[in-house]
């Protein structure tokens, strides 16, 4: 069962932005898409709140998650943290394994 997290990294004059473009420009995001069970990495900028970026990580399970949280690329994923100082606040949804529901299927284009 697919498992999303969203993770919300907030910091001040542009910490958050500034760690997600470090993620990616050092090539760190594109070694956790190429992990055996990543679905998605993306990150994402708020509107509301400018110094907040939200991260899509889906994995195919709990398991591919332990394998990653597991992993060398940690120990450099929390470093970063710690240069831009960032907050974190954490989301988890486990997939619906019914899918959509009918009734909502009407809103989708």
């Amino acid at each position: 069962m697919a498992v999303t997290v969203n993770i919300y990294y907030t910091g001040t004059d542009g910490g958050a932005v500034g760690f997600a473009r470090e993620m990616t420009e050092s090539g760190i995001v594109s070694d956790i898409r190429a992990e055996k069970g990543n679905i998605k990495y993306d990150y994402f900028v708020s509107f509301d709140n400018p110094e907040t970026v939200l991260l899509v990580d889906r994995w195919e399970s709990q398991k591919a998650i332990d394998r990653h949280h597991a992993s060398p690329m940690m120990k450099k994923i929390t470093e970063l943290r710690e240069k831009y100082n960032l907050t974190m606040k954490v989301e988890r949804y486990i997939d619906d394994e019914n899918g959509i529901p009918e009734i909502d299927r009407k809103f989708i284009r």
